[in-house]
């Protein structure tokens, strides 16, 4: 089986029935985890039982894309298992705003650290994490297997490196928060939807998932404005939503 699954698609706060940041990604057996935000763990559990995952990926600090990962780490640290410590791909911040949740403890007696941004092999992928404008310090995430390609910014401002990680990617997930008066503001550390058709054109992608929606955002409206940049296939992510890979290409 090789999909990615969506855990959640708010920005911020989810609304209800809604999570925050979080794909499930599987490739012939082989589980990771893009971002965990609020309520992604359930979602999470329900696809994985016993969240029998392989490995982590984090964009960054932010509660929104990463608290979650606190409940995984009481999950494996008080469940009774004796699982072999998890693989987790982060900027150093994760770990230390994560830590003050639980400061009794340290995290690396369940996670296997590895530091972001960088290039490191993680299963059956070449993952390299690229540095993105935010309030801290967030990477974009490109996972490799042969040819096929999943890109994803986290939270991101424009930035010309946005071309260089969705490059050719068989499906670039792209923040498209749109929160009010976005585009005006001097310092930008977020996008429009606009932006993110903009950028998945330049980077020559072949499908564009919009995620990281505003809460009380019309989402038809957002992907509206991503068709008018982007030719191609447009997707709003959606919890539950589940995207084949495509068969390898000669």
């Amino acid at each position: 089986m090789r999909q990615m699954t969506v855990l959640g698609s708010c920005g911020a706060f989810p609304e209800p029935g809604r999570a925050c940041s979080g794909f499930a990604v599987e490739w012939d057996g082989f589980r990771i985890a893009l971002d965990l935000g609020y309520a992604t763990l359930p979602r999470l559990l329900a696809l994985w039982p016993d969240g029998a995952l392989d490995g982590i990926v984090v964009t960054h600090e932010h509660p929104d894309h990463c608290v979650d990962l606190h409940g995984l780490f009481r999950m494996r640290l008080y469940g009774g298992g004796r699982e072999p410590r998890l693989p987790l791909y982060c900027p150093p911040g994760v770990l230390d705003r994560l830590s003050g949740l639980e400061p009794d403890v340290d995290l690396r007696a369940v996670f296997d650290v590895h530091p972001l941004p960088g290039t490191h092999r993680v299963g059956p992928f070449e993952l390299t994490a690229l540095p993105l404008p935010h309030y801290v310090p967030n990477v974009g995430v490109r996972l490799q297997a042969g040819r096929t390609v999943l890109a994803y910014t986290g939270d991101t401002g424009p930035d010309p490196l946005l071309a260089e990680l969705g490059r050719d990617a068989d499906l670039f997930i792209v923040e498209a928060t749109d929160r009010p008066g976005e585009n005006l503001r001097s310092e930008r550390n977020l996008m429009t939807s606009a932006e993110a058709g903009r950028w998945a054109r330049q980077a020559g992608a072949r499908r564009l998932m919009l995620t990281h929606f505003w809460p009380g955002n019309d989402r038809a409206t957002s992907v509206a404005a991503a068709r008018a940049e982007f030719d191609d296939e447009v997707l709003a992510a959606d919890e539950g939503l589940v995207i084949p890979f495509p068969a390898a290409r000669p």
